[in-house]
C-alpha cells in the first residue's frame, strides 16, 4: 500500500491528536493509535470503533481520501459502486475471516491486535486521491444510502477553547454523528472519547462512570431507552454536557434530562451529512426561535421555511450539495418556536380525507406520564383509506383504552389511534433510531 504524503487541514497543530481515546482493547492518545496502512483513497470497512479510529488517524496523518463504515453497511453492490468510485475498498477483520471473500490481497501489518488481517479490493477505477476528502454515506432512511463528501475540517464543526471533558460516543462507525464526537477530540485537546459498540448500549452507564464520562451525545430514543432500562445508573453519571439530535426531539425527554441533570447544558442539535451542523440550540425547548428564519451572518446557517419545510443554506454542507438544502423535514411555528415534526413523506396520515399528523400524534402520546417511547404511522383501512396506529413503551401498567381517551381528549377524532400495540422494549438500530 502506498500512503497519501499530505496532511489534512495543513497538518495538526499543537496538541491534537493528544486527546484520550477509550475502545475495547485500547485506552491512550490518539497518537498512540498502531498505524494502519491504507491506500490513499479507501473505504474502509471495521468491526468496532478501534479499527474505525485507527483509519481516521492514519488518514488524518497522511492526508488520505477517507470512507469509513460498519462492514454491514457496505453492501456487494455498494462496494463495487466504491470501488468504480476510484475507492479501493479494505475490509478489517479476524484471522479466520481474513477477507470474507471480498478482498484481491491480504496484508499482514496489523502487529498490535494478535490475529488481525486486511483484505483489500483496489479501485476498478482507479484515479488521483483528493488529498484530505472524507466521506459519509448518508442513513439511507429513504432509499439507498448516497455518498457525501466533507473534509475533517468541514467536519470540525466547534472551534475556539473547550472545557476539559470525556464524552460518549455510542453513534455508528462513520455517522454524521459519530463524526462530529471524532473531530471534536482529534482536533481539541482534553476532549477525550469512550466509544461503545452496539452490545454494550444496555450497559454503557457503567462504562461511563467507570473511565469518567461527563458528556454524552445520543438520539432520543438512545437517552429514552437509557432512562427506561436504568435510570438510577444514568442520574448517578456526572454530566456537565448533554446533547440531543438525528430525531425530532420533543419538549418531554428534554425536561426529563434538564431535571435529571439540573447543572447540565442540554442542547439539541440538527445535523445531516448533507447540510452539516446547522442548528444548536442550548435553552432546554424543543425547537428553535422564530426569529432565526432568514437569520443571516458568519457562523449562522441561514434557516428558511417554504411550504412547511425547512430550507438551509449552509457554508458546512457537504461538496456538491445544492446551495439552499431542501431538507425534507416538516416545521411548523408554534408560540414563536421552529417546531421540526418529521419527514414530510411520511408525516401526514390521510384518513378519509382529513389529515392527521403522525408527530402531533407522538407528542401526544409522550406528554402521558406514563409513556417512555412512541412510533406513530398510517395503516391501510377499507373505507377511508388510512387510520392512525401507534406502538408504545410503558412504564407502568396503564392499559391501551386509558391511553386511547388520552388522545382521544387532546386530538380531533380522525386522529386517535385505531391501533395500540405495547411493545416490551424501545426498538433501536445501529444508527441510535427506532427500529419502527
Amino acid at each position: 500500500m502506498t500512503p497519501a504524503t499530505a496532511r489534512v487541514g495543513g497538518g495538526r497543530g499543537a496538541g491534537q491528536g493528544s486527546s484520550r481515546v477509550v475502545a475495547r482493547g485500547f485506552d491512550g492518545a490518539w497518537e498512540q493509535l498502531a498505524d494502519l496502512p491504507l491506500p490513499a483513497a479507501a473505504a474502509v470497512a471495521v468491526l468496532d470503533n478501534l479499527q474505525a479510529v485507527r483509519a481516521v488517524w492514519s488518514a488524518a496523518r497522511d492526508g488520505g481520501e477517507l470512507l469509513v463504515a460498519s462492514r454491514t453497511r457496505l453492501t456487494s453492490d455498494l462496494r463495487d459502486e466504491l470501488r468504480a468510485a476510484g475507492l479501493a475498498v479494505v475490509d478489517l477483520g479476524p484471522d479466520d475471516d481474513p477477507s470474507g471473500g471480498l478482498g484481491d490481497r491480504v496484508d499482514e501489518r496489523l502487529g498490535d491486535r494478535v490475529g488481525e488481517r486486511v483484505s483489500v479490493a483496489e479501485a476498478t477505477a482507479p484515479r488521483p486521491p483528493s488529498s484530505g476528502r472524507v466521506w459519509l454515506l448518508t442513513s439511507g432512511s429513504t432509499g439507498r444510502p448516497k455518498r457525501v463528501a466533507h473534509t475533517l475540517d468541514s467536519l470540525t464543526t466547534v472551534t475556539g477553547s473547550q472545557p476539559p471533558r470525556t464524552w460518549l460516543c455510542p453513534y455508528a462507525h462513520g455517522a454524521y454523528a459519530w463524526w462530529q464526537v471524532v473531530t471534536l477530540s482529534l482536533r481539541h485537546p482534553g476532549q477525550d472519547v469512550l466509544f461503545i459498540e452496539p452490545d454494550e448500549l444496555d450497559s454503557w452507564p457503567a462504562r461511563a462512570l467507570e473511565v469518567g464520562v461527563t458528556a454524552v451525545s445520543g438520539t432520543p430514543t438512545f437517552w429514552r431507552q437509557a432512562l427506561y432500562r436504568d435510570p438510577d445508573a444514568v442520574a448517578a453519571l456526572p454530566l456537565a454536557q448533554i446533547t440531543l439530535g438525528g430525531e425530532p426531539v420533543d419538549q418531554a425527554i428534554l425536561t426529563r434530562l434538564s431535571e435529571l441533570f439540573p447543572s447540565a447544558r442540554v442542547s439539541w442539535i440538527y445535523a445531516s451529512s448533507e447540510a452539516g451542523a446547522s442548528i444548536a440550540v442550548h435553552d432546554g425547548r424543543a425547537g428553535f426561535p422564530q426569529e432565526w428564519l432568514g437569520r443571516t451572518g458568519a457562523g449562522h446557517a441561514t434557516l428558511s421555511v417554504v411550504d412547511g419545510e425547512l430550507l438551509i443554506e449552509s457554508a458546512r454542507r457537504g461538496q456538491g450539495v445544492d446551495a439552499v438544502l431542501h431538507t425534507g423535514d416538516r416545521v411548523e411555528v408554534v408560540g414563536g418556536r421552529v417546531l421540526i415534526t418529521g419527514r414530510i413523506a411520511s408525516d401526514e396520515i390521510n384518513v378519509g380525507g382529513a389529515k392527521a399528523s403522525a408527530a402531533a400524534v407522538r407528542d401526544v402520546l409522550l406528554a402521558h406520564p406514563s409513556v417512555v417511547w412512541a412510533a406513530v404511522r398510517g395503516r391501510r383501512a377499507p373505507i377511508v383509506g388510512r387510520i392512525v396506529t401507534a406502538d408504545v413503551v410503558l412504564s407502568d401498567e396503564t392499559t391501551v383504552a386509558e391511553l386511547t381517551a388520552w388522545c382521544s381528549e387532546r386530538l380531533p377524532e380522525y386522529a386517535v389511534p385505531r391501533r395500540l400495540r405495547v411493545l416490551d422494549q424501545i426498538p433501536i438500530k445501529e444508527s441510535l433510531k427506532s427500529d419502527v
